[in-house]
């Protein structure tokens, strides 16, 4: 084996891991870190024939460092050194060093939390802080602490921040290994004639290519640029010795592999990829880097329930490691698609994927390890509140959880958690095994868990994928590499739920019922033109009109948040019937009795719903009576206390018993307000049966405002505060109650001859304000000190009345006149 650069620290990595239980090793990229260091452990006298495990964040990156160590022992992969990535294994009973993807792990410790037989976790590139990565160096700390004392942790990166890394594994030694890199000329261009970032690229790598040797390493933030990059650089006619290909997670590992292979004599490449290709994978040969400055992930909202995917800018870290790849053989050079000033606003390290992601997949991990909170294992960075306690609700919304004990698993969620997939598509597998349909729901889960089979398709049916994956009309839009892919998935999930494919392929009918399933969250109703209410009550659009535009019902598989409506990416439609079956445990009732303000009545409805969708609606014949009394109080205090059939009786009645509570607290507070404040006690009981204002209608106020009083306090009134006074011309006058400091008596003059006092009430204490009328009830005076009025108003009242009331009996002396009610006293 040739000398690189990691191998002059290589003494000092053994002697610490010999002393540590964990280490950090920071080694620059090209130093050789990952193939160098696994081969070196295997004869550790503490590993004492244990199996190394290293974690690669990259499928591609965990194949090709399986198969260099392999070469460079002189053998197979799946001898001394294998690997295990999703849908492909190469490991034999005779593998000491096992390279695996992240998830991988995870799985390996839910079934044997204590790792018998394995002596060292290597976590590669680390900096990349996957999810899973994060989980599982959690999760291996645990298991060092309370299982295996003897388990050694090392932790590898290039940018990492070693001294948060080491604090973490207890103050963990740190080696630095410096490796050699090559210069790397960096030419930063920007400005308005760039252009959108595809044709910057192409214009860029075209320029370089004729420029500069080697072959070109181009960064672009996903699929569909690179896909349109390589359409211009292929109409450019650069030569016939340039080959173009592309390098991203999809691919399959042959053409992954045929995009990092050295170039055939003769021959140059360039090499359209995303951050894949940013340090754990090495591109041979590349001598130029063209980088768009740009990287694609996805971000989830706790407040939507949604992730969509975001095209951001690149950390400082990320640009260095990119331009990094053209120095790691010779000197190279590297042009950034932006200006040095946009240059130093970027962030120095890229936000770990647990701040960003949906952690339903790490919440069910946990509560299948057995922690129910998150702070009870360590963290390099503890996943945010509001994204876990959404990932829980989910979990319970799935059935998952287990009710009564929190954080624990039902049997239902084991099975969900032993699955491993999502656990959405995990919950919606297993339910359609039970109901026969297993097999369509596997494809269904394995089209999910991969990129849109049909990403040229404006249509959001998931039916016409499966129809692709079938050989449907649609399958020509369709990579023939992702169908073998997606198919080869499916059958893996078959065969790990028992159940066989269907003879014939598979049917779409159930493609409703399948995604309602696993998105319950994500059941729509159609509004219109293309609007659908979610079940969480946000709105959702189908972009375009299309077919499902105007379903009725659809189960959302994909959805991109963002403004007031969220875009639908990929549904299928579902009936109200199948809804009704296959989602009852989630529907409620849902009766709702509550005052109709237009009508003036309680109206009484029933109905069916799932979350903010209403699926059925209608009258409801025998309502709750107290629901019902409980709407009509409502009603009473929207409209206020006059809605009621108050009469003049039962307005002085009110006036006479406020009055008394005016002058002595203990009576009872007949206020209106206090009225309203107090509707069920005294009202309650009268209004039994009654829904409407018309009913009110038929209530005594009188009655029920003396029910109030006891017979001792109803007495005390007729006599204290009687309802009318008897004037001296013999007439009963109604005693006005509205204003309690001041009763008043509406009397005409001359039937007041003769009474020389104000009259008064409440035992003597306070007297009338008496309003003094002319034959024609107008007013003409207002006292409350009679003897006053007679000795000076009243002769001047006299001439005025005199004039305009000539045939009516005015007299001299008021006190001995005779009182009468008509225009002169009877003879």
């Amino acid at each position: 084996m040739g000398h690189l650069p990691i191998d002059a620290i290589l003494p000092e990595l053994m002697e610490r891991l010999n002393e540590h239980k964990s280490t950090v090793l920071a080694a620059s990229p090209g130093a050789g870190k990952t193939t160098r260091v696994p081969l070196t452990l295997l004869d550790a006298p503490w590993l004492d024939g244990q199996r190394i495990v290293m974690l690669e964040p990259r499928r591609i990156a965990a194949r090709s460092a399986a198969r260099y160590m392999a070469a460079q022992l002189g053998e197979q992969v799946g001898e001394t050194v294998g690997y295990r990535v999703r849908l492909d294994t190469r490991i034999g009973p005779k593998t000491r060093i096992e390279v695996i993807t992240e998830g991988v792990l995870t799985r390996m410790l839910q079934s044997d939390p204590a790792l018998e037989g394995i002596g060292i976790v290597i976590f590669d590139e680390f900096h990349e802080r996957h999810l899973h990565s994060d989980l599982g160096l959690a999760l291996c700390l645990q298991t060092q602490s309370l299982l295996r004392d003897d388990l050694r942790l090392l932790v590898m990166s290039a940018t990492i921040d070693t001294a948060s890394v080491s604090e973490l594994l207890g103050g963990a030694p740190i080696v630095i290994s410096e490796g050699k890199a090559y210069p790397v000329d960096t030419h930063y261009l920007a400005g308005p004639s760039m252009g959108r970032i595809e044709d910057a690229a192409a214009r860029t790598v075209a320029s370089a290519i004729q420029r500069h040797d080697g072959d070109a390493l181009v960064f672009l933030p996903g699929a569909g640029e690179i896909r349109r990059v390589h359409s211009l650089l292929a109409s450019m006619s650069l030569g016939a010795e340039i080959r173009i290909t592309p390098l991203y997670g999809n691919l399959s590992p042959e053409a992954q592999d045929h995009a990092v292979a050295e170039s055939a004599p003769g021959e140059r490449k360039i090499v359209l990829s995303t951050s894949i290709a940013e340090s754990s994978v090495t591109v041979k040969g590349v001598r130029i880097v063209v980088d768009s400055g740009l990287s694609r992930i996805p971000r989830f909202s706790p407040r939507t329930g949604m992730a969509r995917l975001e095209t951001v800018p690149v950390s400082a870290a990320s640009a260095d490691q990119r331009r990094g790849r053209a120095g790691r053989e010779a000197p190279g050079v590297c042009y950034r698609l932006w200006s040095e000033q946009e240059h130093r606003q970027l962030q120095p390290q890229s936000d770990p994927e647990l701040m960003n992601t949906d952690l339903a997949p790490l919440a069910l991990e946990l509560a299948a390890w057995g922690v129910g909170d998150p702070e009870e294992l360590q963290w390099l960075n503890l996943p945010p509140i509001g994204a876990y306690k959404h990932a829980v609700e989910l979990l319970n919304q799935l059935g998952a959880l287990d009710q009564l004990h929190p954080g624990k698993l039902t049997s239902h969620g084991k099975a969900m958690a032993e699955l491993g997939m999502h656990p959405r598509l995990s919950h919606m597998v297993l339910k359609a095994v039970e109901l026969g349909i297993g097999a369509e729901a596997c494809e269904l889960a394995a089209l999910l868990s991969d990129r849109d089979l049909l990403p040229g398709s404006r249509s959001v049916d998931v039916r016409l994928r499966q129809e692709a994956l079938h050989g449907g009309h649609s399958a020509g839009e369709a990579d023939e590499t992702a169908i073998r892919r997606i198919a080869n998935e499916a059958s893996q999930w078959m065969r790990a739920v028992g159940v066989r494919k269907a003879a014939g392929g598979g049917s779409s009918n159930s493609c409703g019922i399948l995604l309602a399933m696993a998105y319950p969250d994500r059941i729509a109703q159609r509004r219109g033109d293309g609007r659908f209410l979610l079940r969480s009550g946000r709105g959702a659009v189908v972009p375009e009109l299309q077919s499902l535009s105007g379903a009725a019902y659809l189960a959302v598989a994909e959805l991109e948040d963002g403004g007031t409506d969220s875009r639908i990416r990929l549904a299928a439609p579902i009936t109200q019937e199948e809804l009704e079956f296959h989602c009852a445990e989630q529907l409620d009732i849902e009766q709702e009795v509550k005052w109709d303000r237009a009508s003036e009545s309680v109206r009484a409805r029933r109905r069916l719903r799932i979350g903010a969708i209403v699926l059925k609606e209608g009258p409801l014949p025998d309502p709750d009576p107290e629901l019902v009394m409980q709407a009509l109080m409502e009603g009473i205090m929207t409209h206020g206390i006059a809605i009621l059939p108050w009469t003049k009786a039962s307005r002085q009645l009110q006036a006479r018993i406020e009055l008394m509570h005016h002058h002595n607290p203990e009576w009872p507070d007949v206020s209106d307000s206090m009225l309203i404040d107090t509707l069920r006690e005294w009202l309650g009981p009268y209004i039994g049966g009654m829904r409407s204002r018309a009913d009110l209608g038929k209530l005594n106020l009188t009655s029920i405002l003396e029910s109030r009083l006891s017979w001792q306090e109803r007495e005390t009134l007729e006599k204290e505060v009687p309802t009318h006074l008897t004037v001296p011309s013999g007439s009963r006058i109604p005693v006005d109650y509205s204003n309690p400091e001041a009763p008043a008596l509406a009397v005409r003059l001359q039937e007041l001859f003769g009474l020389r006092q104000t009259p008064r009430i409440a035992g003597g204490k306070l007297p009338i304000t008496i309003h003094l009328l002319s034959p024609a009830h107008r007013p003409v005076q207002v006292t409350n000190d009679l003897t006053s009025f007679w000795e000076q108003a009243y002769f001047e009242v006299k001439k005025d009345l005199k004039g305009r009331y000539p045939k009516h009996y005015w007299p001299d002396n008021p006190l001995e006149a005779a009182p009468t009610s008509r225009a002169k006293p009877r003879l």
